[in-house]
Parts: C-alpha cells; structure tokens; sequence
C-alpha cells in the first residue's frame, strides 16, 4: 500500500502572511492503488432559521423543571442559546465543518430530552472505578449520592452551580459561560438543555494534588437500531484562578453497549495567569450512540493546559475543541487518540489560536481505522495571529489504515500572519510497515501477532501520556479488547 507523508518544516516567512490548508482523503484499497485526491476549503455556511432545529429546542425548553427558577448564570446562557438557535441550521454534508462527517441519523431519529433520571434502580448496577475524588454524572444530571468529594483543599469547590453560595464566583460564572463565539449548533443545543451546570473552582495558588474524575454514564436510550434517541446534555465550567493547578479526568461509559442515545456534552475551561490544567478524556460509548462533544479553554498568561484524549465509542464521535492562548509564554499540549473498529466515524475538529509573543504549543493526533466501513476525520487548525512572535507551535497527525475501503480525511491546516515564529506540521497515512513486519517474521513470531503488536505500539504512545497508571492500564485493557475481541 502507499504512503502519503509530509515531513515537518520550519517556516520563517518573508512576507507577514502564510497561510496554508489542505485536505487529503485516503481511501485505503488492497486491490488496487491507494486513491488522493486533494480538496480546497469551500464555503461559507448558510445560515437561515430550520424548522427542525427550532422543533428541537422547544423540546428541550419543555422538558426542563418550570417549577424552579434557576441561577442567573445558568438563565442568561439558556436565553443566549435560544437566540443563538433562531438563526443556525442542522449541519449538512454541504457545511466545511461537516463535510466528511455525516450526521443525518441524528435528525432522522425521534429525539427525546432526558429530562430526569427515568428508573433510579438502573443506577444501582453503576459503580465508579476510581481511587479519586468524583463526580457520577448520569444521562447529564449529577447525581451526588453516587458521587464522592473528600479530601478536597479548602476554597476548592465542585457541584452544581444551584449549590454555589458565593456571589463573587457566581459572577465570574456568569461572565464566561454566555460566551458563543465561534461555537456551533451543538454548543448552543447543550446551553439550552444543560439541567444545570456542574462547577469546578481553584482558587488563587491553589494546587489541588488529586485529580477530580468526572464519571459520564449513558442509560437511557433505545434499542438497537431503534428510532428513538435520548439526548442529554451534561455541561461542566472549570475555573482556574490565578497560579492555581488541578487534574481532571472526564470518562465517558455507558452500561449497555449497544444502547442508542446521544450524548451532547460542553466543557469550558477558564485557566488564568499562571494556572495549569492536565485533562485526561476517555471516550467509549455505546457502539449505536452519537458522542458530540465540546471542549473550549481560555489560557491566560504563562499558563498551561494539557490535553490526552482517547475515544473509541459511539457510531458517531465528535469532538470540537477550541482553545485560546489569551496571554503570552502560554503553554498548549494536545495528544489523541481516535479508533475505529466497526462502522464508526471518529472525528476530530481542533482550533488553536495564538495572539500574544512566545507561546508554545504541541499537537500530536493518531488515528486506527480497522474497519472496512470506518472512517476517521481530522480537522486541525493552528492560527499565529499579528502579535504571537517568537511562537513555537508543532502539529502532527499520523493514522494507520488497516482494511479495504477503509476511510480517512485529513486536513491538516496553518496560518502565520507573524514573520518572527518557528512552526511545523505533518501528516501520514499509511498501512504498517513491511520493514517492521519482516522484523518480527524473522525472529520467528507470526504475522498476526506480529500486527497487534505493532498496531498496539502505535498508539501506545499517546496511551502513555494518561497521567494515573490506573488509568492507564484500563484503557489499555479496552484498547486490547477492542482490537482482539474474544469469542463468547
């Protein structure tokens, strides 16, 4: 099979304005050559009001408590959202964004809000698997007896934002969470049907030593194949104050495999001065559910934010990620890992904007196709604006394609408008490697063993970043299982 590779390449431009985007699609084919073909960025999106979305939002409004008047934070992002909805239409395939990534089964289902937790005995069969400090978050409604806080330092607080008494962070809240630039749909349908927004507040040179674990569970949904989806959307806000550090950990499971729903999930991160944030995302829904998840982080100056992302679940899996280096000698660490073992779509769409001098920034995604109809879509945007000299921003995707038809599009995509930076990007597709394989052939292990090795290798390196070891070891266990399923 062919390989397309780029390697990176530091650019020092002559003129105040680079700017490069490309798309390349791999459709891999044993049979015959490997097919690419190059796209250029399309359209603007058109925006007009959809029935169906206008629909969707009053289901979800209806289906929110009318009996309790909720915090101002919470009523103020409800109301921004609505009027954010009244002019965004669904995504279609003819939408850049979108353009690769097909959600038409969402619409085309009979979405219900989960507006309550419908049978509590279903949460006697959960159980968090942590040492931690967590959060139980079930079908997007936090559930405090299932959760627990101990050993939390003082001024440190995490709950729901109907729980929070001081008026000094509930004005704070109030200002970060009404912000929709460039947010999509999906953002804007969690701002309307969040049930409440679950909290997370460092304090001023705080160092929370444990991390928090934000445990997701899915129970409501149809059946397999079924016509009705249960949505729920669960939002959390972590603000960090001035040199303050905390470790989260969101893992997102679900008690039935094969259950159909759909998560709609939001996390902002508010890092400021000094701060640092490790966040550790887990990803592995049901195999019939639709995963869409937002993550957007505000980095002050000299602080950090560090990101390792693992997703293997959902028929649909999306994550929009948006982070703002607001600050300079700003820290941006990401690593991914995307899986898909069966008809799957594990998409990716990150943007990364710098604005001040002498930011740093490292994005390294992996991607696994395994599956003749599993796709994988990565959209990866770094914007050096005016301002941001001296910058240091790395980018690189690799992915493997290991069956027939199995797809991959990849959009790897650089702006520099600053002439003072040190920028580098890459991109490679590909099978595995003759040359490895005949290494092991020839030290007498068989070539199946020979490829889950090697396949296992390759995204054991973004494994390694998890920073727990228990987690670590979890997700290796479902990594393995996922690509050496057992017969029953």
């Amino acid at each position: 099979m062919s390989a397309l590779a780029f390697a990176p390449s530091v650019y020092k431009p002559l003129f105040p304005l680079f700017s490069t985007s490309t798309t390349y699609k791999i459709i891999a084919n044993r049979k015959s050559r490997t097919r690419v073909s190059v796209h250029s960025s399309l359209t603007p999106q058109a925006i007009s009001s959809d029935p169906f979305v206008l629909e969707l939002a009053e289901t979800l409004e209806d289906s929110l408590p009318s009996s309790s008047s909720p915090p101002l934070p919470l009523l103020k992002l409800r109301e921004a959202s609505s009027e954010s909805l009244l002019s965004t239409p669904w995504p279609s395939r003819k939408d850049e964004p979108f353009r690769f990534t097909d959600i038409s089964f969402i619409r085309q289902s009979e979405i219900r809000p989960v507006s309550q937790i419908l049978d509590p005995s279903l949460l006697l069969g959960i159980s968090v698997d942590t040492q931690f400090p967590y959060l139980a978050i079930v079908d997007g409604h936090l559930v405090k007896s299932m959760s627990n806080l101990s050993e939390l330092p003082k001024g440190v607080f995490v709950g729901c934002l109907s729980e929070l008494t001081s008026t000094s962070i509930i004005e704070e809240v109030s200002d970060v969470v009404c912000n929709l630039d460039s947010k999509d749909l999906f953002w804007s349908i969690n701002g309307i049907g969040a049930p409440d927004l679950t909290v997370i507040y460092v304090p001023e040179g705080c160092r929370v030593e444990i991390p928090i674990h934000l445990a997701y569970f899915s129970i409501e949904g149809g059946n397999e194949g079924s016509k009705t989806m249960y949505v729920s959307n669960p939002r959390v806000l972590l603000l960090v104050e001035k040199e303050g550090e905390i470790d989260i950990i969101e893992e997102f499971s679900t008690t039935d495999g094969n259950k159909c729903y759909w998560t709609n999930s939001a996390l902002e991160v508010v890092i400021r001065e000094g701060g640092k944030v490790r966040h550790s995302y887990i990803q592995n829904q049901s195999l019939s559910a639709a995963h869409t998840k937002w993550t957007s982080v505000q980095q002050g100056s000299s602080s950090t934010y560090e990101l390792t992302e693992v997703s293997t679940g959902g028929k649909l899996g999306r994550h929009n990620l948006h982070i703002q280096q607001s600050g300079p000698e700003t820290v941006t660490e990401l690593s991914t890992l995307h899986l898909s073992v069966g008809d799957q779509t594990q998409d990716l769409h990150s943007k990364l904007v710098l604005d001040h001098p002498r930011g740093y920034s490292r994005q390294l995604h992996k991607c696994i196709v395994t599956h003749s109809l599993g796709q994988a879509v990565f959209d990866g945007n770094i914007k050096v604006n005016r301002y941001a000299q001296q910058t240091d921003a790395g980018q690189l995707t690799r992915s493997l394609l290991l069956e027939p038809r199995a797809t991959l599009n990849v959009k790897p995509n650089l702006q520099i408008v600053a002439d003072d930076v040190k920028c580098s990007h890459g991109a490679a597709i590909s099978d595995l490697e003759e040359t490895q394989l005949m290494y092991f052939l020839a030290r007498g292990i068989d070539l199946k063993t020979a490829r889950k090795v090697l396949i296992f290798a390759f995204g054991g390196e973004v494994i390694e970043r998890l920073p727990y070891s228990s987690i670590r070891e979890r997700v290796r266990s479902q990594i393995k299982q996922l690509l050496d399923p057992q017969p029953n």
